[in-house]
């Protein structure tokens, strides 16, 4: 159930959003080791947003996962979503946060019970 947000204030009119979605899917996947029928991607675009005091292209994330995160692990999973964002979306891996939280089964939501 690996959940990853991403909001930019990238200009949506030149995103392939289904290509971006895909591709940050796969990066989720293969970086947390689960598969992807479990993993949920949402892209937000236009947003308002400034990083270092100026509004050039930036990106702030959350991914949310039980377990298959912390550590070292987060490195390889924040250096593969920052890959996709500078390929698809032109963000410098600079201007990109990723906030991870580890959650237990029970504080999850899924076929109107829980993990």
């Amino acid at each position: 159930m690996p959940t990853l947000n991403i909001m930019t204030n990238v200009p949506g009119n030149g995103v392939d959003n289904s290509d971006c979605l895909k591709a940050l899917s796969k990066a989720v996947a293969d970086s947390v080791g689960k598969p992807e029928q479990w993993v949920m991607v949402s892209l937000t675009t236009d947003k308002p947003m400034c990083y270092s005091g100026n509004e050039a292209p930036c990106a702030y994330g959350e991914l949310i996962s039980i377990g298959a995160i912390g550590g070292e692990k987060n490195k390889a999973i924040s250096g593969a979503v920052a890959s996709v964002l500078k390929a698809k979306l032109g963000i410098d891996p600079a201007r990109f946060y990723l906030k991870f939280t580890d959650s237990a089964r029970s504080d999850f939501g899924w076929n109107g019970s829980t993990f």
